[in-house]
């Protein structure tokens, strides 16, 4: 009987052959696709970023510039040092150079770099084993240290160029130089007002390294050079200042202060020989110093100068044609006026004084019966053209302007406080600079601490002349200058004589909030022909201290020091005498 079921057929080898050849044809087709993209068509994007992966690029500190005083002392320069590293990968590549040797690797490797590292052998051995592509060695090494370790041509290791800030005379001008911080960043001082000129711009090295680290010789290797920062001279004279931090330091401990600065300016030129502070901070170890010292107090402590602002209040009398020396006024030891008690630092019986009288007994009520020649608003704008309530432009950071407060606001009381010191504030940089107004003929410059930036051969490039303001007449000022030497009579008996020079200066002590005291004394010498105004300030004195008792003989030395040291010679005049009384 016939199956029904039809036999099963034998697929035809035919047709599954061109089947098979077709998928290895298009498989064929799709690698070379993909090879003639990878190869021809994406070659230099592939080659480019495997370049970018390879390359490596590392930046060349500039040196910063140097900081000079005046005469070219070096306060503050940057020298180059290295930090040693290490790829702990190839460093197992090393063999000892010594035909005789047999050792190899690590082992050897920290043996010759230990002596030049100043670590022990196993410490180096420590340092170099390891599978890190980068890790630190020794930080802060000299250039010597740099050259012996590299001699040792051990792979894998190499060094890093950093630069490091030195202060050569520590404290002395610490507080104007300024420091640079650990992060590299100008903190402080002329390091930071001047930081884009010390600066200077690093440069940068670029290369291809391989896998292990190493340099490919063939490879991209560009260096752009470092530029290194400027030079910037100073108007400090450093020893002036030297003097000036020694003198204040031990006024403030001998009184029991909590501080005290010393202002020395040239009158004609605006430029500031000496801004000493105590405390102060050494720019080598700032983090040793209180934060709160770490500035300038001679631009950011403010406080009343008390008797040393009635010199601007006489000024504006005279110029204004109000008053003359021999103008009589009788004065009580107290007064009350407009229902306001204004009274002299002391009791005494009533007197018949003179304005130079009025002024040489510093008595606040015969200061406010002069001043009521003239109105407030006059006082006033002569107070801002000496240079009160006002930042004075000096080139250092975080100046305070003081307190001037607008005539309006001077009610009550102010409108006459204000007369003789009070109710409004002052810096030390400040006052300094008002009263150098009297020794330069009545022009009021504004101060400077830079003289300019100092090219390769020495060569000083000046900063720009500073403004200059005339305050008062030639005739006032001839006349203060009169009152204020008269105010020091050259009798030997006073403390802020110095034998042979005629001195004209003004005492000043003012209470602070808080309950303290500051001290004052600031002026001139030789007073008929003067260069150089100092002001001494203490700060915090815990009772009345005179400005004649704590600051006038501080001030005395430091001027007596600075007319020898700049040459000054006695002009051979006598000291004015005017009268007092009547």
């Amino acid at each position: 009987m016939r199956s029904l079921i039809p036999p099963s057929r034998v697929g035809t080898p035919t047709i599954r052959h061109r089947l098979l050849v077709i998928a290895i044809l298009l498989a064929i087709v799709a690698l070379a696709g993909r090879l003639v993209w990878v190869q021809g068509l994406n070659a230099s994007a592939l080659a480019a970023e495997a370049v970018k992966e390879r390359t490596y690029r590392s930046d060349i500190p500039a040196l910063r510039g140097d900081i000079l005083d005046r005469n070219g002392t070096v306060m503050a320069t940057s020298v180059r040092r290295y930090d040693i590293w290490v790829n702990q990968k190839q460093v197992g590549d090393y063999l000892e150079r010594d035909k005789n040797a047999q050792e190899k690797g690590v082992g050897a490797a920290a043996k010759v770099l230990a002596p030049s590292l100043g670590l022990t052998v196993e410490e180096t051995q420590a340092k170099l084993t390891g599978t890190k592509g980068f890790a630190y060695l020794v930080k802060d090494v000299s250039p010597e240290v740099r050259d012996a370790v590299l001699s040792q041509k051990v792979p894998g290791i190499g060094a890093n160029a950093i630069s490091k800030r030195q202060y050569p005379a520590g404290e002395v001008g610490g507080n104007v130089v300024g420091f640079v911080g650990g992060d590299g960043k100008a903190a402080a001082g002329v390091e930071r007002a001047d930081d884009e000129l010390l600066a200077g711009t690093d440069g940068e090295t670029t290369y291809e390294r391989g896998a292990g680290g190493q340099v490919i010789p063939t490879g991209i290797q560009e260096t752009t050079p470092a530029v290194d920062g400027k030079d910037v001279a100073l108007t400090i004279d450093q020893d002036l200042q030297w003097k000036a931090q020694q003198e204040i330091a031990a006024t403030v401990q001998q009184f029991g202060g909590t501080g005290g600065s010393v202002v020395a300016i040239n009158a004609r030129t605006g430029e500031v020989l000496a801004l000493a502070d105590y405390p102060t901070y050494d720019p080598n170890r700032p983090g040793d110093a209180d934060p709160q010292h770490l500035g300038n107090q001679s631009i950011s402590n403010v406080f009343e100068p008390g008797s040393t602002g009635k010199l601007f209040t006489f000024a504006a009398l005279l110029d204004q044609g109000t008053v003359t020396p021999a103008s009589q006024y009788v004065v009580p030891s107290r007064m009350e006026i407009a229902g306001n008690s204004i009274k002299d630092s002391h009791d005494h019986p009533q007197q018949n004084l003179t304005l130079a009288g009025v002024l040489k007994n510093s008595s606040n009520v015969g200061t406010v019966e002069a001043s009521e020649t003239v109105t407030p608003q006059v006082r006033y704008d002569y107070l801002r053209d000496f240079g009160l309530g006002q930042k004075t432009g000096i080139e250092l950071p975080a100046e305070s302007k003081g307190i001037l407060h607008p005539v309006a606001d001077w009610t009550g009381r102010t409108q006459y406080t204000t007369t003789f010191g009070q109710g409004y504030s002052v810096t030390a940089l400040q006052m300094t600079s008002a009263v150098s107004t009297f020794a330069n003929d009545g022009v009021h410059v504004q101060p400077t601490v830079v003289r300019g930036t100092v090219g390769g051969d020495g060569t000083i490039t000046p900063v720009e002349p500073r403004p200059q303001k005339r305050v008062i007449s030639s005739a006032t000022n001839a006349t203060m200058v009169q009152l204020m030497d008269n105010n020091v009579p050259d009798d030997g008996k006073q403390n802020a004589n110095i034998p042979n020079y005629a001195v004209a200066g003004k005492t000043g002590t003012a209470q602070v909030p808080g309950g303290t005291y500051t001290a004052s004394f600031i002026g001139f010498a030789p007073a008929d022909d003067p260069d150089i105004v100092i002001g001494v300030f203490v700060y915090g004195l815990n009772s009345f201290i005179s400005g004649n008792t704590a600051a006038a003989p501080t001030w005395a030395r430091i001027m007596d020091y600075t007319l020898e040291q700049q040459g000054i010679a006695p002009t051979g005049k006598a000291g004015t005498e005017l009268p007092n009384e009547w």
